[in-house]
């Protein structure tokens, strides 16, 4: 009524009591606490007789969700750093965030958006804080505050914003810089006069950029992001063929590690369901070439062997044990990526009408089909996209389990460049050759209609 009352709009509009973005993020935080808390309450009920009392449960609960957002734990005795991501978890996390960050742009009133996105970030804050402050203490996993908070604070930060871009205007405000970024091309210097080289000035760098074709900034993030999901199915299929290969020694470990108690063994497949992103992952830098490290300085590539032993866990056991030259195979993953990426982008430049094009030519038709070297430039810069989102994804999937051995494990640091070499090497010439081919064959398809039409 005050509102009303003095003409001013609320804050964030009231559609039921107690429900503003704070409340709208402390609920997502308690729906992921719950997601964690319901499996991990179930194994310690099935455990005959419960070696740790609920409030141990409890604390694990905290520190699991924790760690999925990519805080460190440190494991108890000896204080062992744990640092690998379930990005399973973490995924679920950012989706339920993400949901609410949505509602929660969706009725803010124009230009609050972001304030709404905050206090949604703080209601979010505001459960992981007794959460991280309750698993400090002495246990199996021990939390450590400001950098679980640190890290929870900057997934929700992030999945907000991805959550509420629709929403904003800052997101295309964005996007609008980014295509006004792609447009700038590099200094080039003046053509020489008399044969003596002139410098480049800003008025001839001015209008050789208002000659130049932009990029299609509307077709890289896509391009790129059907590349990187071809990488992520291609490392799900290796995944599945070495369990298929491996299924023997999966039983030995089970067997081994929990016997025959139901509790030991739904733990083990929880343990696996969580980090089963991590090991696709892995699979994907297998495939790449660089490999993955496995503890210490194990490195597990295509064609090499693999020193040592490794832990007992199910998904550990389907690392090869001797180099072979089949292995080489796996890397059809990021040709066929690679192909993909070639194929839209062809397909892309043949439609055309993304940008002007011409560099200049009064001639040519702004909405007609991009040049080669428009799809080339294109070509490359998806394949430097492609690098970052690889490169990315392979450092949230490693981390430590340990200290020694265990302190070093995930994609090694060589999968986003070796990401953008196969692109580079395939896309790059591959997406011109199919804007020809899709263009000669619709040329063609004229053609016999013009021949048809004649003959009537």
């Amino acid at each position: 009524m005050t509102h009303h009352l003095t003409g001013r709009q609320p804050l964030f509009p009231a559609t039921r009591p107690g429900r503003g973005p704070a409340a709208a993020g402390a609920k997502a935080a308690l729906l992921g606490l719950a997601v964690t808390g319901v499996p991990v309450l179930c194994c310690w009920l099935l455990s005959a007789p419960p070696q740790d009392g609920v409030t141990d449960a409890a604390r694990l609960t905290g520190a699991v969700w924790l760690l999925a957002h990519g805080g460190p734990l440190v494991r108890e005795p000896g204080g062992a750093p744990l640092s690998v991501t379930p990005l399973t978890l973490t995924a679920l996390c950012v989706l339920l965030i993400a949901q609410a960050a949505a509602r929660v742009a969706a009725q803010a009133p124009p230009g609050r958006t972001a304030a709404a996105c905050g206090a949604l970030c703080a209601g979010y804050l505001a459960v992981a804080l007794p959460v991280a402050l309750g698993c400090r203490g002495a246990g199996a996993l021990r939390a450590q505050p400001l950098p679980d908070l640190l890290a929870a604070a900057a997934l929700a930060g992030s999945a907000a914003c991805l959550g509420a871009r629709r929403g904003t205007a800052w997101w295309r405000a964005g996007r609008r810089r980014l295509a006004a970024w792609l447009r700038r091309g590099p200094l080039v210097p003046a053509p020489a006069v008399d044969g003596e080289p002139q410098e480049a000035s800003p008025r001839r760098l001015r209008a050789w950029l208002e000659h130049c074709r932009p990029l299609p900034a509307g077709v890289l993030l896509p391009t790129a992001g059907a590349g990187l999901l071809v990488l992520l199915a291609g490392g799900a299929l290796l995944l599945a063929a070495a369990a298929a290969v491996h299924s023997v020694a999966i039983q030995v470990v089970v067997r081994e590690v929990a016997a025959d108690s139901l509790a030991g063994q739904l733990g083990l497949l929880l343990c696996c369901l969580l980090v089963l992103p991590n090991a696709a992952l892995w699979a994907v830098g297998y495939a790449l070439g660089p490999g993955f490290w496995l503890g210490g300085d194990s490195l597990v590539a295509a064609g090499r062997a693999h020193p040592g032993p490794v832990p007992d866990f199910p998904l550990l056991v389907l690392t090869p044990e001797s180099g072979s030259a089949w292995q080489h195979l796996t890397q059809a993953v990021p040709v066929l990526a690679a192909l993909t990426v070639a194929a839209l982008l062809g397909r892309a430049a043949a439609a055309g009408g993304t940008a002007p094009d011409g560099a200049g030519d009064p001639d040519s038709d702004p909405d007609g089909p991009w040049s080669n070297a428009t799809t080339a430039r294109t070509a490359a810069a998806v394949a430097l996209l492609l690098a970052a989102g690889v490169a990315v994804a392979g450092w949230l999937a490693g981390g430590a389990l340990g200290a020694g051995r265990m302190a070093r494990l995930g994609p090694a640091a060589g999968c986003g460049p070796a990401a953008a070499a196969w692109c580079l090497l395939l896309a790059v010439p591959g997406a011109p050759v199919v804007r020809w081919w899709l263009l000669r064959r619709a040329r063609a398809g004229e053609a016999d209609g013009e021949w048809a039409t004649a003959g009537r």
